[in-house]
């Protein structure tokens, strides 16, 4: 007979084989009715604290819906409820590509509460060996392994997934939580010499394209945000340029949105030559409302086509290859950190020579116009200005001085 217990703490008989069993209460369905689990031992004292154990986890778990996802399953509902309705259309690529071309295909047919460490581990493990996917109507593969950093995108995907089925009362812990993932190999990004500026901005131009390339080198904007830029933009009075869409090839087609992440939506300050720049730009073709519209067209740039034309510019100055990506960087890495440094400077050196030389700084970037002198950092709102000033960049002064 089994025997007795206390309600909620379940009951513990023994089998004709031996062996000892816990039953217990784990919830009840949609129709009212019992779901009943169980644990096995070789000791009635072993059942006695898994049954403790198993009903402290039911608490924990919804007894409903725990048990009836795979992990694929429940990879699309996850997908479609939390991350369809918020990403962009290139967010949405990277999400599709890590769940149907890596995850789906390995681990997709595993119970959501059986998937383990160890499995995860070893998905992990084997997509850093051979996880490289050949695609159709694709040149065949000549590196099948898989770099750290897809590795990490996929670990990202899985992560989310798992941590949303926790909460959802699922699964008690996320397998994924603790597995290591490979570290990035750093390389060196190759950026554009400043030696090559000069003749890189002349090629530039015989391609018809110095406005664009000019601007993307003094402000760092990205190339979707380039390539959307419209006359209404500019305000030249004032020498800003507002930076509020982005465009990119959505299924085909050329699609204008909101850019990459809401604090992309800025304005920034232009250089006196840099605006009088995009207003002869806009001269050459004044009725067009993009600012550096496709000659082919009369609309914004295929920005593939673009960053094609701009790969056979950097081959034509015999420079090594620099990705149109990184040519922001100069701007972002260079500018920001040799003005930090000088701000900082300046708080810790409240003296005449450090003045005289942020202020020499500041007036470099307005175009050579004084304001009033420059007061200590203690008062941080007089320097708001100096962030998006500091991104007027040296690589500026380098252009200004190769093309006079």
């Amino acid at each position: 007979m089994p025997k007795r217990r206390a309600n909620g703490e379940g009951n513990i008989r023994k089998r004709k084989d031996g062996r000892w069993e816990g039953r217990y209460t784990a919830g009840y369905d949609a129709n009212g009715k019992a779901i009943t689990k169980n644990v096995l031992g070789k000791t009635q004292a072993e059942v006695k604290d898994k049954l403790r154990a198993a009903i402290e986890d039911s608490k924990k778990l919804d007894p409903v819906k725990a048990g009836s996802y795979t992990l694929e399953q429940w990879l699309k509902l996850w997908y479609s409820v939390y991350v369809e309705p918020q990403v962009r259309y290139s967010t949405k690529e990277f999400y599709h590509n890590a769940i149907d071309h890596h995850i789906i295909p390995k681990l997709g047919n595993v119970k959501l509460e059986k998937l383990t460490m160890l499995q995860i581990q070893q998905f992990y493990n084997e997509l850093l060996k051979s996880g490289r996917v050949q695609k159709k109507n694709q040149p065949e593969l000549k590196e099948h392994s898989l770099s750290p950093r897809m590795v990490q995108c996929v670990h990202v995907v899985l992560n989310k997934t798992l941590e949303h089925a926790v909460e959802e009362k699922l699964i008690l812990a996320n397998p994924a939580k603790k597995c290591k993932i490979p570290k990035n190999t750093r390389k060196e990004m190759k950026i554009l010499p400043e030696a090559l500026i000069g003749p890189y901005l002349s090629a530039a131009k015989e391609h018809g394209i110095l406005a664009p390339m000019y601007l993307e080198l003094t402000t760092g904007l990205r190339r979707g945000e380039l390539l959307a830029l419209r006359w209404e933009d500019l305000d030249v009075q004032s020498r800003t340029l507002s930076i509020n869409k982005s465009v990119a090839r959505q299924n085909g087609k050329l699609v204008i949105s909101t850019p990459k992440t809401p604090n992309s939506i800025r304005t920034i300050l232009l250089p006196e030559e840099t605006v009088k720049l995009l207003v002869e730009e806009h001269e050459r073709h004044p009725e067009n409302p993009y600012l550096f519209p496709s000659p082919r067209t009369g609309e914004t740039w295929d920005p593939d086509g673009f960053r094609r034309l701009h790969d056979r510019t950097i081959k034509e100055i015999g420079a090594e290859h620099v990705r149109f990506h990184d040519m922001r960087h100069p701007y972002v890495m260079h500018t920001t950190k040799i003005f930090s440094l000088r701000l900082m400077d300046f708080q810790a050196q409240a003296y005449p020579d450090a003045r005289r030389k942020t202020r020499g700084a500041c007036q470099l970037l307005r175009g050579g116009q004084s304001r009033s002198p420059v007061r200590p950092l203690c008062n941080r709102e007089r320097f708001s200005y100096l962030p998006h000033q500091a991104k007027m960049s040296w690589i500026l002064y380098a252009i200004s001085m190769r093309l006079r």
